[in-house]
């Protein structure tokens, strides 16, 4: 694609159809950029586009389809084909910092994650120029670029957050530091006094006071390692501004919102969090400064209002307590009566209060509530950090702690008691008190898993929990009935089983509720509880115990997905999903009527797939009705084809990426439940499954290898009577996959398959061709996978063809190779082999070899016969070899960047061990020992004479066991 006007122009228009709500207009115009997004120059004209477009919407566009371009295509995958030329890379590095920093803020900021995506990949090996070029523009003077650069910076570096230590992130943090930290003080020293100069102009302090917040979350990624030498010697400098700027109070800043933080708080939360850092890793040096922090930030919290702007600015501050009081450091600024008394009273009480804000967030922004109260989410909130404070508290004063709440506790319910209507608010508090004070020790697994001793949970559940559930009215007091559903939820290991076993009806019901929290906690609780393992492993809530509840809990399951805002509610599909687990048979009389939901269900979210776990959870359900139904009885296999092929068609027509995996697995599930022939309807699909385009995608290839093995496996025939013309294509697969590193162990799965089920004389044709791929590969990239892989395959193989058929095949390519084979590869590489079935197929497969190929016998092959033997009584005596070279580092699939649906496994949709030998040999020891019984009475004398002349005492030992065992002995 050339830089050109005409380009410029057409590229402009599809971007513009790309924002078009007309599907037939968007999709069409999505594929063709994606069809011309591996062409040279490309990326150029959307920096042109960006930069020179006089239509901003287009800008915006360009860039953000910039920015996407990039975190698709930027990173080089090995096997895999690079988008982006190498002229296109230099010519993006050389201008896109000068672009960012010159564009509006909207553009700049999808630049500038641009730039972090090249620089996770190319700095600063790949980029060393980029912070010179960077920290030079601090020169400039223009805040405008200063803020540019700074938050470059911060999506560059905030990676050293959550790195693993390595002594290439050292070396990379050193080199940052050495050209970075510097600078960075200074620009903070020059910013805090133009904050002084300009303390009275109000615009230019918006500006000032983003680049401090800026500075100050860099100032966290590059302390969070370690301490750098740097930093410490500087600490006098950073800490003294930042207890500045934490008592500093410019009412010009000020903002009347109540919801947004203004820029104030966001730079006081940010300087809590540093504090806190310093103050949890670094204690002794951060000691000296510790006590002015606790006073500022106790004065912060005492004065702050209960305005949702300073939630995070409290929950930070409250943080940085929470970190402190924990530390035995600290421990005597906390001892005394009277600030325990104080902390509970003003700062922990008085956070954990429901407030309006809370409960708007409940009624109408349920799902931001359920992320923030469930999942724990990233927003902190008031209440977490309240809770934390508590737990931190408790480490070392759990009894004076503990004494002071339980007042609290009381008073709050009996004044809930006097008034329920008016008073609600005071109970909920009680209950969240209870909760953080009990709550030691937690898990996603079990809940809470270790709890304080003072506080009796059952006592509490009994008279205040209990009471909420069975309230008749499920709409009445919904945030104290989602309080009352958490409580079970989270203590769940704590209560006994009868207290569980009396909720169960009772969380059923309330799947009812039309409070989107409320009947999303039911059937989260329900999911939770349904997974709680008893004695022996079983689940502690057995199908029986729940007959008498089964129909209603299905329907209310169903019914909940049709409340508004719940129809794609992630909680209730994975609660079906967990019900039918558990009741497993007692759900095949629903299955005719649920089916239909659920297949009504996919069509209606296969539309425009949103919600990626809901979708998952969705599948998983469809499997298990599949699984669950045709373990009863394989024939209904038919009408769940009939219900969901309309649906897989569809999705497979408009090319659904994110349902393509899914949809691939349970066709295999479906697969291989019928009994040895294939559907006319599945053979209509075989040659589509072949095109290279489905192929392309990495998420695609294991679940469209086991599909294709499952054709094999039960057609195998059929394709080479009906479908012959289509081998080379099922070849070609085989072929594309064994080139890649990443994936050759899926292009072994297929091709064993093809070896197992193709009857012999379809393949005649392309056996040689197939070996040769394969050395040709181990020419050019040998790695211990491939190797595995390649052992397996070849000792497959012979068990399917005989062992003169692998040794022929192997010499026609080339003479003497299958020596070569034998010496350089299975001797020595053999016990790498891992997993039962794999190792029987090679003592089989090497077995063969020895006892059944004249060639071992009599040419210059002989010499291998007794190293060979030796290797196969080491595949079962020695442990196996798992040490992989140093160079190898295999790529894994998962890491494959940007939005590509990656393989998403179905647990349900499970396949079960393949062993292609089966019952044919039980146990290849045994089998090896007969078959050398018949070697020798072959050709007597001649196979005791080269064991005792070569094979080392051990082996024979361990032979000698063998031939004991099978009652046979050497002639």
């Amino acid at each position: 694609m050339e830089l050109n006007d005409a380009n410029l122009q057409t590229l402009t228009e599809f971007l513009r159809k790309t924002l078009d709500p007309d599907p037939t207009v968007r999709r069409p115009a999505e594929k063709f950029l994606e069809s011309v997004e591996g062409n040279q120059n490309y990326p150029l004209l959307l920096l042109t586009l960006l930069e020179k477009s006089q239509d901003n919407v287009i800008r915006v566009c360009a860039a953000v389809t910039f920015k996407n371009y990039i975190k698709r295509n930027w990173r080089i995958v090995e096997d895999e084909p690079n988008k982006i030329s190498d002229p296109d890379r230099t010519a993006v590095k050389a201008n896109i910092v000068n672009l960012m920093l010159s564009s509006p803020e909207q553009i700049q900021k999808q630049l500038s994650d641009a730039i972090s995506i090249i620089g996770r990949e190319d700095f600063p090996q790949k980029w060393p120029d980029l912070l010179t070029e960077m920290v030079a523009r601090f020169r400039s003077g223009d805040f405008h670029i200063i803020n540019g650069v700074l938050r470059t910076a911060h999506s560059l570096f905030k990676r050293y957050r959550h790195e693993f230590k390595s002594n290439e992130l050292w070396s990379e943090i050193k080199l940052v530091l050495d050209t970075f930290a510097l600078p960075l003080t200074e620009l903070f020293k020059a910013t805090i006094e133009l904050c002084q100069t300009h303390a009275t102009d109000v615009n230019a302090l918006k500006v000032l006071f983003s680049s401090l917040t800026l500075i100050a979350k860099l100032f966290y990624s590059l302390n969070f390692q370690d301490l750098p030498e740097f930093f410490e010697d500087n600490m006098e400098t950073w800490m003294t501004n930042f207890h500045g700027l934490l008592t500093l109070d410019n009412k010009l800043l000020q903002t009347d919102d109540e919801e947004e933080a203004g820029l104030l708080e966001l730079l006081k939360s940010q300087i809590c969090d540093n504090a806190a850092l310093y103050a949890q890793k670094y204690d002794e040096e951060f000691q000296p400064y510790l006590p002015r922090f606790v006073t500022a930030i106790w004065n912060l919290l005492v004065s702050t209002g209960q305005e949702v702007k300073y939630d995070l600015l409290v929950s930070n501050a409250i943080q940085f307590l929470a970190s402190v009081c924990e530390r035995p450091h600290y421990k005597h600024l906390f001892e005394d009566q009277n600030t325990l008394t104080s902390i509970c009273e003003k700062v922990i009480v008085p956070n954990m209060e429901f407030r309006s804000a809370d409960e708007e967030a409940f009624e109408d922004n349920s799902e931001e509530y359920i992320r923030r109260d469930l999942e724990g989410s990233d927003i902190d909130t008031r209440r977490r950090a309240a809770c934390d404070l508590v737990r931190g508290l408790c480490k070392f004063f759990e009894g004076p702690v503990t004494a002071i709440f339980s007042g609290y506790v009381n008073s709050m319910l009996s004044e809930y008691a006097k008034n329920p209507r008016e008073n609600w608010k005071h109970k909920d508090a009680a209950i969240y008190l209870v909760t953080s004070l009990a709550s030691k020790a937690q898990t996603q697994k079990h809940g809470i898993t270790q709890a304080n001793e003072l506080v009796n949970l059952t006592e509490f559940f009994v008279n205040h929990i209990l009471p909420d559930l069975k309230s008749p009215n499920v709409n009445e007091f919904p945030v104290l009935k989602a309080d009352a559903i958490k409580y079970v939820m989270i203590f769940r290991s704590q209560l006994p089983k009868e207290q569980l076993l009396q909720a169960v009806p009772l969380l059923i019901t309330h799947l009812q509720a039309e409070s989107t929290v409320e009947h999303t906690y039911a059937a989260h609780a329900l999911e939770r509880l349904f997974t709680m393992r008893g004695p022996n492993n079983a689940t502690l809530i057995t199908a029986a115990e729940m007959a008498p509840f089964t129909e209603q809990l299905l329907n209310n399951l169903f019914k909940a997905l049709a409340f508004p805002g719940s129809a794609e509610n992630e909680y209730i599909m994975k609660a079906i999903m967990r019900s039918f687990s558990l009741l497993q048979e007692s759900i095949v009389p629903y299955i005719p009527t649920l089916i239909g939901q659920l297949t009504h269900k996919l069509l209606q979210v296969s539309k425009n797939p949103s919600k990626p776990h809901f979708n998952h959870y969705l599948f998983e359900s469809l499997c298990l009705s599949v699984r669950i139904t045709c373990k009863a009885n394989p024939t209904t296999v038919s009408s769940f084809e009939e219900a969901l092929f309309p649906v897989f068609t569809e999705i497979l027509q408009n090319d659904v990426q994110e349902f393509l995996p899914y949809v691939f697995q349970v066709m295999s599930l479906l697969l291989e439940i019928h009994s040895n022939s294939i559907p006319a309807s599945y053979m209509a699909l075989f040659p589509h499954l072949l095109q290279p385009v489905l192929w392309e995608r990495t998420g695609n290839i294991p679940p469209l290898v086991r599909l294709l093995q499952a054709y094999l496996e039960k057609g195998g025939e059929t394709i080479a009577r009906s479908a012959a013309d289509k081998i080379p294509g099922l070849l070609g697969v085989f072929q594309k996959l064994i080139a890649s590193k990443a994936n050759d162990h899926q292009g072994f799965y297929l091709l064993n398959s093809i070896i197992e089920h193709m009857p012999p004389e379809s393949l005649t044709q392309y056996r040689k061709q197939i070996f040769i791929l394969l050395f040709q590969r181990l020419q050019s990239s040998k790695t211990t996978k491939f190797i595995k892989s390649f052992l397996v395959f070849v000792n497959l193989y012979c068990v399917k063809y005989g062992a003169i058929a692998l040794q022929e095949i192997f010499d026609s390519i080339q003479p003497k190779m299958f020596g070569m084979v034998l010496e350089k590869i299975v001797i020595p590489e053999v016990q790498k082999v891992s997993g039962p079935v794999e190792k029987k197929i090679c003592a089989v497969g090497i077995t063969k070899v020895l006892t059944e190929c004249p060639a071992m016998m009599d040419t210059e092959y002989t010499k291998l016969w007794t190293p060979l033997l030796q290797a196969l009584i080491g595949l079962f005596e020695l442990p196996e070899d798992d040490s992989i070279p140093d160079d190898e580092h295999f790529i894994d699939i998962e890491d494959t960047p940007g939005y590509q649906t990656a393989f998403s496994q179905l647990a349900f949709a499970g396949k079960k061990e393949h062993d292609p030998i089966g019952d044919a040999v039980g146990n290849p020891k045994i089998l090896l020992a007969q078959s050398l019984h018949k070697l020798s009475t072959a050709c007597p004398g001649r196979v005791p004479s080269m064991l005792s002349t070569s094979l080392n005492a051990e082996a024979l030992q361990f032979l000698q066991g063998y031939l004991q065992a099978a009652t046979v002995q050497l002639v």
